[in-house]
């Protein structure tokens, strides 16, 4: 099984992030921690469920200082025996003032049914020169697979108060020997919204619901292993996370 950061982490990421952005440059330096706890009612990622059966419990920290971050997350199923560890760095290059850039390498080891673990690589740059559209691309390599994954995503952020912000996005991934060894080209489409509460200035609750679309990549992974079932999804989350 090969993953990418989960929706947990991501969430801790980018709040962290957001802390540090706002924060004078004159305490570049600083550190900046954040911690978080999620649930996640399926593990989906490359618009594949991970797990049998079940969602996932996750938690996760972070720690950053100037343009770097460095993180550790684990994830454990709520209904099936699967534990998942990922720490790694990430680094943010800063290349045009609307264009945000980060590259970094995670490890990931996973205890399920079968011990795996996996090395990657990824990228992402977010242009942000429009705040209600901002589109992205997120590059992901693995080593165990000796292939790529890219998703282009398009997020509409919408502050409807003052602490409240609702964030409709569509995601387009593609596999190339990332997921499959044997196809390649589109993966999945996915839709959903995500809604962030400031509870307080250190403390905020986020949700999220989203569906996933197979698409051909998925279509013929499934055809291949004979299964006839219906190949989309559709999970939600909720998630605290906790920066100071």
């Amino acid at each position: 099984m090969r993953t990418k950061l989960s929706p947990l982490l991501v969430t801790t990421l980018s709040l962290i992030s957001t802390c540090l952005t706002t924060s004078s440059h004159a305490h570049a330096e600083d550190l900046s921690f954040g911690v978080a706890l999620g649930w996640d009612s399926k593990y989906i990622s490359e618009g594949r469920n991970n797990l049998e059966s079940g969602g996932i419990y996750s938690g996760a920290a972070a720690v950053s200082t100037g343009d770097l971050t460095a993180y550790a997350a684990v994830i454990r199923g709520d209904s099936t025996h699967y534990i998942e560890y990922n720490w790694g760095l990430e680094y943010e290059l800063h290349l045009h003032d609307n264009l945000e850039t980060i590259i970094g390498y995670q490890r990931l080891e996973f205890y399920g049914d079968e011990r795996a673990n996996d090395n990657e690589l990824f990228a992402e740059m977010t242009y942000t020169a429009v705040e209600w559209l901002v589109p992205s691309v997120a590059y992901t390599y693995s080593t165990q697979a000796g292939g790529y994954f890219v998703e282009v995503s398009l997020h509409s952020p919408w502050q409807l108060s003052e602490r409240f912000t609702v964030t409709p996005y569509i995601t387009q991934g593609f596999d190339f020997q990332y997921a499959t060894e044997e196809h390649n080209g589109a993966n999945h489409f996915q839709m959903g919204i995500e809604a962030n509460y400031e509870i307080s200035d250190n403390l905020a609750l986020s949700a999220q619901f989203s569906h996933v679309i197979a698409m051909d990549d998925i279509k013929q992974e499934a055809k291949a292993e004979g299964y006839t079932g219906s190949l989309d999804e559709s999970f939600g989350g909720i998630y605290l996370t906790w920066r100071f």
